[in-house]
């Protein structure tokens, strides 16, 4: 058996780690590329959204360096996510690869089932192994998630251009060539402590920005055009309300308990949705809220096109922009999305940020 899964953001990295510990082979999907999304594309429905087409061009080549079975994480609801794993089985069949396709879906205070289905793929009955692999990976994705919100938020302060982006992208060398979370984890504390001996402007004036939307989207740097990047370099410190690690810690450990670690979220959203739409939607409407309480100069969303839960979030961020005073941009992704225009699009919402910081300093006769 030889295991492939998606790529979102760097979570491949801890999937291996799980994997390396409970002795699976794996094969890692190549980064996503233009060759990854035109390979989705080319073969999956027209409007189905931009994250199945980016996964169905994973598998491929994935399959290509020899995997024989995917895993997937599963879901309910509105959003289309839910049948992805039955829309690309079928895709898959049709293009003649033989692969089986395991989804891991955590039913409602089942733990026990999700164990049971992790099992599966490991080839083992072995709790203990199981939930050390899990606890291994979880420890590595945190972690992970914790210096890239570091990266994020403190990049536009660096003294000399280019520091943190070296040491990021030596960490990642440093992770994609070892094997098992203990070397993992170690890799990226070793970072973590050389990232606070990198010289920082803390005294540079920059603007806060928080990232809303579909979880895809807004984790994976190809999808979302590298969108933290480009608006560090802008001088804007950003912060994402999705991280890989909170949502696995959501679907697995309070989903099997009946409850939930978003209801703070879901609490600032309730005067604008009082329930959940599928997806992530209600939470960026209730991020957005959060976001305009803790003084950020503006919030993005982004999104897939066609995305249901976000067009019906979208569609209330006028709402929201208005009550609270925060300046709201949303961004539509898809196959066609150009670099050049998408650019142009975060350059004057930047500028309208710093005018309206400018203008609000200027009424208090700063």
């Amino acid at each position: 058996m030889k295991i492939t899964f998606p790529h979102m953001g760097n979570t491949y990295i801890a999937i291996k780690a799980m994997f390396d510990d409970l002795g699976v082979e794996s094969v890692v999907p190549p980064k996503c590329s233009k060759k990854t999304l035109e390979l989705g594309t080319k073969h999956a429905p027209e409007l189905i959204c931009l994250p199945l087409k980016i996964n169905l061009g994973n598998y491929i080549e994935s399959i290509e360096k020899g995997a024989d079975t995917i895993v997937i994480t599963g879901s309910c609801g509105p959003c289309r996510f839910g049948y992805y794993s039955e829309v690309q089985k079928e895709i898959l069949k049709d293009l003649g690869y033989d692969v089986e396709i395991v989804v891991l879906e955590v039913p409602d205070g089942d733990i026990l089932e999700f164990y049971r289905r992790v099992g599966k793929i490991a080839n083992t009955k072995n709790p203990i192994k199981i939930v050390k692999s899990l606890k291994g990976a979880m420890k590595v994705i945190t972690k992970l998630n914790e210096f890239e919100e570091e990266v994020l938020k403190y990049r536009p302060y660096e003294m000399q251009k280019g520091d943190v982006d070296q040491l990021y992208h030596s960490l990642l060398a440093k992770l994609e060539k070892s094997t098992g979370s203990r070397e993992m984890i170690e890799h990226i504390d070793w970072a973590a402590q050389r990232f606070h001996e990198i010289p920082m402007d803390r005294d540079r004036e920059v603007l806060k920005v928080g990232i809303v939307g579909e979880i895809y989207t807004v984790i994976d740097d190809f999808s979302n055009l590298d969108i933290g990047k480009k608006l560090n370099d802008m001088g804007v410190e950003i912060h994402k309300s999705h991280t890989a690690g909170e949502w696995i810690t959501n679907v697995v450990y309070y989903r099997s308990i009946g409850t939930s670690g978003e209801k703070h979220i879901w609490n600032a959203a309730e005067p604008y949705m009082k329930v959940g739409i599928g997806g992530h939607g209600r939470e960026t409407i209730g991020n957005t809220v959060r976001y305009a309480e803790q003084g950020y100069d503006g919030v993005i969303q982004i999104m897939p096109f066609t995305c249901m839960p976000e067009i019906v979030a979208m569609s209330t961020l006028p709402r929201v922009q208005e009550d609270r005073d925060i300046p709201v941009l949303s961004l539509i992704i898809d196959e066609m999305t150009g670099e050049a225009g998408y650019l142009t699009r975060l350059e004057a919402y930047i500028d309208l940020l710093r005018n309206r910081r400018q203008k609000n300093k200027q009424a208090m006769g700063l």
